[in-house]
């Protein structure tokens, strides 16, 4: 697994990271950017970021940009898993939920491990004691990587009428 440097981020980098999110985003989703959903990428860096609780991690390789992971607390209540049958919930009773919003690389460094050290790195000092994320049905290869992390699926939801069908799946962070 090549190492690569990890930088840390939050609310208050937004607009410094901004451009390069969004340079990553067009690079990974090259073939797809006449979708009209990827083309408000934009929006959804934007919708994220401006959070209080926005975290974000960006892999770097000899200074260039090769992926990142970002994401942001949820409000108690509003988390995507709720209303979802077999969300295996923490003794503690605590729901709190850590939302993983993306996680992107480069093609040009892409099976090489580095999704799992953006991934681990966003999530390794979170307070929260669940993780959530979405993932296109589409894709079960990803699914399946994401299960391997200790995710399960628990529903499926369509957050947007141009969206498409996610798996919504969740893991325990700490018990």
């Amino acid at each position: 697994m090549p190492q690569i440097e990890l930088r840390h981020y939050t609310h208050a980098d937004a607009a410094e990271i901004r451009q390069t999110l969004l340079d990553v985003h067009a690079d990974a989703y090259a073939d797809q950017m006449d979708d009209e959903f990827h083309q408000r990428f934009p929006w959804f860096v934007d919708h994220w970021s401006a959070g209080q609780t926005f975290t974000c991690v960006i892999g770097y390789d000899d200074g260039e940009p090769v992926g990142f992971a970002y994401g942001a607390a949820q409000r108690d209540g509003a988390e995507w898993w709720r209303g979802h049958e077999g969300v295996a919930l923490p003794a503690s009773g605590d729901t709190s939920t850590y939302a993983v919003s993306e996680i992107m690389v480069r093609p040009a460094w892409r099976k090489r491990g580095i999704s799992d050290q953006l991934h681990s790195a966003l999530l390794a000092d979170r307070p929260e004691a669940l993780a959530v994320l979405l993932v296109d049905t589409t894709h079960p290869r990803v699914q399946a990587l994401y299960e391997r992390w200790g995710y399960a699926q628990v529903g499926t939801q369509q957050p947007f009428p141009d969206s498409p069908l996610y798996a919504v799946m969740v893991r325990t962070l700490r018990p």
